[in-house]
């Protein structure tokens, strides 16, 4: 049985838009520092010195979500600016945060 193939061209229109700013006008970060932090009920607020915002859950960190919010303003930043330490010599806080952690997925597979 034989069958006859058809070949039909069909041509799509490409439209090209003008580039309204190059991409030596954006801004991309290239590191996270810490500039600011704040707590409410609910999230830890980071302020970062290139601009952005990062609210966190608290129930994410249980240190901090099990903590009185009284405690959870003990905290010091590293040299870097990169981790929040809360030394359990001056609070009731154990822990170290390194902000990196939370601004994007987990990519070593945990």
């Amino acid at each position: 049985m034989a069958t006859k193939v058809e070949q039909i061209e069909e041509r799509f229109e490409v439209k090209r838009y003008k580039v309204q700013y190059p991409i030596s006008a954006y801004t991309f970060p290239r590191e996270a520092r810490i500039h600011r932090l704040r707590f409410d009920e609910e999230y830890m607020h980071v302020e970062l010195m290139d601009g952005r915002m990062l609210s966190v859950p608290l129930w994410w960190i249980p240190t901090l979500y099990n903590a009185p919010p009284e405690e959870r303003e003990k905290y010091e930043l590293n040299q870097s600016r990169t981790m929040i330490i809360w030394d359990p010599d001056k609070c009731a806080i154990n822990d170290e945060l390194r902000i990196a952690n939370y601004l994007g997925p987990c990519n070593d597979g945990q």
